[in-house]
């Protein structure tokens, strides 16, 4: 067999090359490790737990930026027939939930207007609104999906049947539980579209406890954390409300 020579020229150059990716790996380790400490000892938002480092939080505006600009309310989340949603819903949180501390005997939707006085409404009040059915894919960020049947009233029905349009001009809606434990921030286009709908009715029957009874909101173009269940007060502003998952170093808009 003949020996395999390596001549002097072409040794000095794969000595060459090995020095050079010795010198990019090591400069892409230390560009990593400073980084890493960087974003590690960088200003946080301010929330709950610290909440997200600054530069992090940026970003996340930035594509909510991208996003929102992109979003139509034109839009619709694609439907399935209602024999595709499983029987059983799953449930994506209890945050809120607490039995104890609850009392569905004196329940109400509390709506607080722009000018300062609270609009209180009963389940039978939101039950006087057309019915709308929607059965989508509902998405968890914990990375499940379930095709689901849910009922209710639109919200933007909501609005037109109250006289809300004053507070539909603002850019965000807040939601809370009735004991304020959970609490979503949902800007203004999103929760306005057509499938968004305050839910009463799961596969036909009402709502379990665990699922937000009495009122809970479904809104298809956003993941399961900004699905608030069992709705105590809902409010209007021009900037952001608290977000539970958000001050946790979440996304704020959570769209789909």
């Amino acid at each position: 067999m003949k020996e395999f020579v390596v001549d002097d020229k072409t040794a000095k150059k794969y000595r060459r090359k090995s020095l050079i990716a010795f010198i990019i790996f090591f400069a892409l380790l230390a560009l990593g490790w400073t980084g890493w400490k960087y974003l590690n000892n960088a200003p946080r938002d301010g929330g709950i737990r610290g909440g997200l480092q600054k530069p992090l939080r940026q970003v996340l505006d930035l594509n909510e930026e991208v996003y929102s600009g992109l979003f139509s309310s034109k839009r619709l989340v694609k439907e399935y027939p209602r024999s595709k949603a499983a029987p059983r819903a799953r449930v994506n949180g209890d945050v809120g939930l607490d039995p104890s501390l609850f009392d569905s005997a004196s329940w109400r939707l509390q709506i607080l207007r722009a000018n300062g006085d609270t609009l209180s409404l009963t389940l039978d009040d939101i039950k006087q609104l057309p019915r709308y059915d929607v059965v989508f894919n509902f998405k968890c960020i914990e990375g499940w999906s379930q095709i689901t049947w849910w009922s209710g009233a639109r919200f933007s029905d909501l609005i037109k049947k109250y006289h809300l349009e004053k507070e539909a001009g603002m850019k965000y809606v807040g939601m809370a539980t009735p004991d304020e434990e959970y609490y979503v921030g949902i800007d203004m286009p999103s929760i306005m579209q057509p499938q968004t709908i305050l839910c009463y009715q799961l596969n036909a029957q009402p709502l379990p406890m665990n699922q937000g009874y009495p009122l809970r909101l479904i809104i298809p173009v956003k993941y399961g954390v900004k699905h608030l269940k069992r709705i105590g007060t809902i409010s209007f502003s021009n900037t952001r409300p608290p977000d539970y998952w958000a001050e946790r170093g979440y996304d704020y808009y959570t769209g789909l």
